[in-house]
C-alpha cells in the first residue's frame, strides 16, 4: 500500500492533521502499517502540491487540518474501487485497503469486497491455466509450480475476504482523544530553535527531517 492511496482514504472521513492521520493508518489497519512520522508529514506535503488536499484551517490549538480536493476524492473513490499503487503486492493492497474501507464509516464494504473477489478469482483462474500448461522447455516445470503457488494464494486470499464478510467489525469516527504529538506552525520559533514545543510536538510548518518517499 502506498501511503499516499491510505491517507486519501482516510481522509473521507473529514478533516484531519498530520499525527492524526498517522495514528488513524496505525488503528485502521489493525496495526500492520505503522510507519515513521516523518513519512506520514512528507507525504501530505507532495499531496499538496499534487493538489490531492488542500488547507483546512486549524485545530483549537493550532495544528493545521487537511481535507481533500475533488481530485482527492476521485483518487480516494479509485484506490478504494482496486486501483492497485504501482509496484506494490496485490495481497498487501487487498488486506490494506479491506481493512480500512471496513472501518472508515459510509464506505461501501461490500462493494470493496465483491471487487477485491472478482480479482482474485480472476488472478486465480489464470493462474491455474498457467499451472496446467504443459512443461516444453527447461524452466516450464519451476514455472508451472510458481503458477500453482499463485493458485493457493488466491484461494486463502478468497477465504480470508469471505471471513471478513461474515465477521467484519463495525466501523468508528475519527478519535477524538488527542496524540502526544502534533507538529505545529511557529513551534521552532517558540522554542527558541529546539524544534519542539514544551509539550515535544514536532513542528508542523515544514518538512520533517525524517521524511522518506511514499
Amino acid at each position: 500500500m502506498a501511503v499516499r492511496d491510505a491517507l486519501v482514504a482516510l481522509l473521507t472521513a473529514g478533516p484531519a492533521y498530520g499525527f492524526q492521520l498517522h495514528g488513524e493508518l496505525a488503528a485502521r489497519t489493525g496495526a500492520r502499517r505503522e510507519i515513521n512520522v516523518g513519512q506520514t508529514y512528507a507525504t501530505l506535503d507532495r499531496l499538496t502540491s499534487r493538489r490531492l488536499i488542500e488547507p483546512a484551517g486549524s485545530t483549537d490549538d493550532g495544528l493545521p487540518l487537511h481535507r481533500l480536493t475533488d481530485a482527492g476524492r476521485d483518487a480516494a473513490a479509485a484506490w478504494l474501487g482496486g486501483a492497485d499503487a504501482s509496484g506494490t503486492d496485490p495481497w498487501d493492497e487487498t488486506v490494506d485497503r479491506v481493512l480500512i474501507a471496513a472501518s472508515l464509516p459510509g464506505t461501501d464494504l461490500g462493494a470493496v469486497l465483491a471487487g477485491e473477489r472478482a480479482r482474485w478469482m480472476t488472478r486465480r483462474d489464470d493462474s491455474a491455466a498457467r499451472a496446467a500448461a504443459p512443461a516444453e522447455a527447461a524452466g516450464d516445470g519451476l514455472a508451472r509450480l510458481a503458477a500453482a503457488a499463485e493458485v493457493q494464494r488466491a484461494d486463502a486470499a478468497l477465504g480470508w475476504l469471505a471471513a471478513v464478510e461474515h465477521a467484519a467489525p463495525a466501523p468508528f469516527a475519527p478519535s477524538a482523544d488527542r496524540p502526544r504529538r502534533g507538529r505545529r506552525p511557529g513551534s521552532r520559533a517558540a522554542a527558541a530553535g529546539v524544534g519542539a514545543t514544551s509539550a515535544g510536538e514536532p513542528d508542523e510548518s515544514g518538512p520533517s527531517p525524517h521524511s522518506t518517499s511514499a
